[in-house]
């Protein structure tokens, strides 16, 4: 008896099917539906670009350990810190602490810009190289993502 539920089953599956295909499109213009995600190369390069200034502008402008240094390369703050510390002032060994505690936020900003630059940089090349090697496989030449659509209607 469970077979012949099973064939059954099978049966009412395949009639309910359509026998073409489908492809899921965007909405008319002006209809109210969208996109879920487009970027474009350019959008891409312009952020890791920008990832890319801050990280720089980060070096330059906010090393507080290492500004006013001297010949052995110890920043004013650090000296300042020492300074303090050997006069007996309980705010030396907290100053040190502060531009510690500064210094490893500072490098981890600047390694997520790095992060952030590098996979963009990567993340657009690698997309350029996607779309060259599908658009090739359509009449052995690139197609612009914008003209795929006339191929499906």
């Amino acid at each position: 008896m469970a077979w012949d539920e099973w064939e059954t089953l099978k049966t009412d599956a395949a009639t309910r099917q359509s026998t073409g295909m489908q492809l899921d499109q965007l909405a008319p213009p002006g209809g109210g539906g969208g996109q879920d995600l487009v970027v474009y190369q350019d959008d891409l390069g312009a952020v890791g670009h920008d990832a890319y200034l801050l990280f720089e502008g980060i070096s330059e402008k906010a090393d507080i350990a290492g500004a006013g240094a001297d010949k052995e390369g110890a920043g004013s703050s650090t000296r300042a810190a020492l300074s303090l510390t050997s006069a007996g002032f309980a705010t030396g060994p907290a100053l040190k602490s502060t531009v510690e505690i500064w210094t490893s936020q500072v490098d981890s900003v600047r390694q997520a810009c790095a992060h952030i630059s590098d996979h963009l940089n990567f993340t657009k090349k690698r997309h350029a190289e996607d779309d060259a090697r599908i658009g090739s496989v359509i009449h052995g030449q690139a197609v612009p993502v914008s003209r795929l659509n006339e191929y499906f209607t």
